[in-house]
């Protein structure tokens, strides 16, 4: 995959932003555990930038994934994981399906907004006893005349204190797990929906990560995307592109990682020479830049065979579990140079080894993504 003339300009205009807009203000927000969602949104928006692959119609841009792969790296300029992470819950994670099978009137009461920054979007999958096994959530959706009642609840939910609407996924009937559920569109100011808990973490500190609970939430029925019991089918196809874009937000943060390590080498001194002159020191560097552009490689050729309309499952879910892995590994082995600055809270290094930590957990863990690929290789036919 090739960037053109276009994406280098899109990328430019987002990196400028995040030079003027968001890194001066992270470092507040980190610590206020908070960002503002609606400002944030409506400055992209008003830039075009929250609908680059929706339909024109709806305010998007029409403009094929390799763009919002494009969006996803740059944004891992931004000096947190926090707000990018939010960013792609909007634009990756809770509207694909919306855009791709919500009525029109759902779109334009929903999607519109989004894609202006108008509205803030969450999605709700997980839950306290169901995470990277979606078939077991709990959450019902029993219908009563035209509408829907919900119950249950979400856990674990990016962006939800803050948003305007969840896409949930239900039970919407008592068939075979991956055929009885159902995507729902649920205003958050709707009776019945509590704001539960915000949830302290380790890291991504300025994302607001809530659990939220339904009780007896009535929306009508057509709130509902597509047709009744393919939810499940919806949501897998949503994290081919929300596991594409982990991967693609990576690998900029990755880089930065290493380079600023090197800078900072460069510079500190120990036994009469920089720290980066030691052979130990930049082959290790010279390793991790090898993997990192080994995942770049990788997340272009995914998204090259998306764009091309493939099924990418395969792929997407090799570079979500080599993205996880490497942002374990690298600012790891990189704090370990910054020495005892490298164990101080403020420090991007060390930012990005509590905020990184999340990449094998969210959006499928490691071990669902191995028996993903597992289950891609069974299939295969026998080489010969």
């Amino acid at each position: 995959m090739q960037f053109t003339h276009e994406h280098e300009e899109l990328q430019r205009t987002l990196k400028r932003f995040i030079d003027e807009q968001i890194n001066p203000h992270v470092d507040a927000w980190e610590a206020e555990e908070i960002f503002p969602a609606h400002q944030v949104f409506k400055q992209l928006g008003d830039l075009g930038l929250l609908g680059l692959c929706k339909p024109v119609e709806y305010g998007g841009l029409g403009l094929d994934y390799s763009y919002s792969v494009a969006m996803a790296e740059t944004l891992g300029h931004v000096h947190c994981g926090a707000i990018p992470m939010a960013i792609g819950v909007q634009t990756d994670m809770s509207t694909p399906a919306l855009a791709r099978f919500g009525s029109d009137a759902l779109k334009r009461e929903f999607l519109v907004p989004a894609i202006a920054g108008d509205m803030v979007a969450c999605i709700g999958v997980s839950e306290p006893g169901a995470g990277s096994d979606v078939a077991a959530i709990k959450t019902t959706a029993r219908k009563d005349g035209g509408d829907y009642i919900i119950n249950g609840g979400k856990m674990w939910i990016t962006n939800s204190l803050q948003a305007d609407f969840m896409v949930v996924l239900c039970n919407t009937s008592e068939g075979a797990p991956h055929k009885n559920k159902s995507l729902i569109v649920v205003p958050m100011n709707t009776p019945g929906v509590t704001r539960a808990k915000k949830i302290r973490k380790i890291g991504m500190m300025s994302s607001d990560t809530g659990l939220i609970h339904f009780d007896d939430v009535r929306v009508p029925q057509a709130n509902r995307i597509g047709e009744e019991g393919m939810g499940f089918t919806y949501q897998m196809m949503q994290f081919q592109e929300e596991r594409l874009w982990a991967a693609a937000n990576a690998v900029q943060g990755l880089s930065n990682c290493i380079a600023q390590t090197i800078e900072y080498t460069r510079e500190r001194k120990a036994f009469g020479q920089a720290v980066l002159d030691n052979q130990v020191v930049h082959f290790r560097l010279a390793e991790l830049k090898t993997e990192v552009e080994a995942l770049r490689a990788l997340t272009y050729l995914a998204t090259e065979h998306y764009v091309a309309g493939k099924d990418v499952t395969e792929w997407a879910s090799m570079a979500k579990l080599k993205a996880g892995r490497l942002l374990r590994e690298v600012p790891d082995a990189c704090l370990q140079y910054w020495g005892g600055m490298g164990y101080t809270w403020d420090n991007l290094v060390s930012r990005m080894y509590r905020d990184g930590r999340l990449g094998s957990i969210g959006g499928g863990a490691d071990e669902v993504m191995l028996g993903i690929i597992a289950k891609y290789m069974h299939t295969l036919p026998a080489r010969r």
